[in-house]
């Protein structure tokens, strides 16, 4: 009876010390978007060593990878098999992309998320919207003209039809189930679509049905109309967060919209709401201004828009480098210190291949 006695306040203190460590808080992410249509880091399991290693040096934590652009994989899919009879992008054939960017980064304890990179958009710079359409051309997205829908060079994928949806829930659920990552993001192209769209058959019907016969507005803007339609969108993200943590509850969801309210007027995403129902762990919005007084300002327009509880979700995604473009070191020694000075402790930057160029820079990233 006395030994028991003993071991109670042991069996409360083992208790307290478990309990603590579940609260522990993990460090922030400091990350940065790696893609093969920037560079050729994905072409070689050696590539993909030497770029971890320099992620490592340079205080990177994170790597948000493209696994998904112009119809194709990084990995090989039974789902694109299933739908188009081919399971990886064909430069990568014979090889796991994924797998060898997990495997490596794992060794250097960092955390690999899969970044749906192409989202509801089925192809760039391809007028018929390229192979996904060819294949299923009842999935195309349409402007009021009946044109398939095209913004910024981009063709899109009606994201209010139920096969796209499924199609987009699959592919993701698959690297959830197959891979062992940290996350999964979606950038401005998932669970987006652009505000010009929802003139096809299919949604001009579904309009009709929850609208006693009426038409969609013609105005494209039309307060009820981009309403709408944001909120289908919030229904196909609530239904994708649910799936995913009911797979694996640890796995973190991302998104990295437009700023707002860009992100609603041209794309109809309504992310603070994301935010506040909590279908997000991370908003990552692209503050892509390149004079430092505006990039000050917008980001404190958008962390305004998540309240002091959910501040901890909010993560600044740092345009750095792409095509020829070089942020200049000033700029971004600044953004980072304002960052911190509003007690943002992490963020992600776009692209890789930035941070070979700004080594002095990442030397001392902290």
């Amino acid at each position: 009876m006395k030994k028991l006695f003993w071991m109670i306040p042991l069996f409360f203190w083992m208790a307290l010390v478990l309990n603590s460590r579940q609260t522990i808080a993990k460090p922030p992410i400091r990350g940065v978007w790696l893609t093969h249509l920037t560079g050729d880091v994905l072409a070689s399991r050696e590539n993909i060593r030497e770029a971890v290693s320099l992620c490592q040096a340079s205080g990177i934590n994170t790597v948000f990878v493209g696994v998904w652009n112009n119809g194709y994989t990084l990995y090989p899919s039974d789902v694109t098999l299933q739908y188009f009879g081919e399971t990886i992008d064909p430069r990568y054939r014979g090889r796991d992309p994924l797998h060898e960017l997990v495997e490596e980064a794992s060794a250097a304890g960092i955390a690999v998320h899969a970044w749906f990179e192409y989202g509801f958009a089925a192809s760039h710079q391809q007028e018929d919207g390229g192979k996904i359409i060819r294949k299923f051309p009842h999935w195309a997205a349409k402007d009021i003209e009946g044109n398939l829908l095209t913004k910024d060079n981009f063709q899109w994928l009606n994201i209010f039809h139920p096969e796209v949806q499924a199609f987009l829930l699959q592919l993701i659920l698959e690297v959830v189930d197959k891979y062992d990552i940290a996350g999964i993001q979606g950038d401005d192209r998932l669970s987006s679509l652009p505000s010009t769209g929802g003139y096809d058959d299919y949604t001009v019907h579904l309009y009709k049905r929850e609208h006693k016969g009426k038409i969609p507005p013609g105005d494209h803007l039309e307060e009820g109309w981009t309403q709408w339609r944001a909120e289908k969108l919030h229904a196909f993200l609530r239904t994708l967060f649910h799936k995913i943590k009911s797979k694996d509850k640890n796995m973190l969801v991302s998104m990295s919209p437009h700023v707002f309210p860009r992100s609603k007027g041209e794309y109809l995403r309504d992310w603070p709401t994301w935010v506040e129902k909590g279908w997000v762990d991370y908003i990552i919005p692209q503050i892509y201004q390149d004079q430092g007084k505006d990039y000050e300002t917008v980001f404190l327009e958008n962390l305004d828009r998540v309240s002091a509880k959910d501040r901890r979700k909010f993560l600044p995604g740092v345009w750095i480098k792409t095509d020829d473009y070089l942020i200049p070191d000033a700029l971004l020694e600044e953004n980072v210190r304002f960052h911190r000075e509003c007690d943002i402790e992490g963020e992600v930057f776009f692209v890789y291949e930035g941070l070979l160029l700004k080594q002095a820079f990442f030397k001392d990233y902290h």
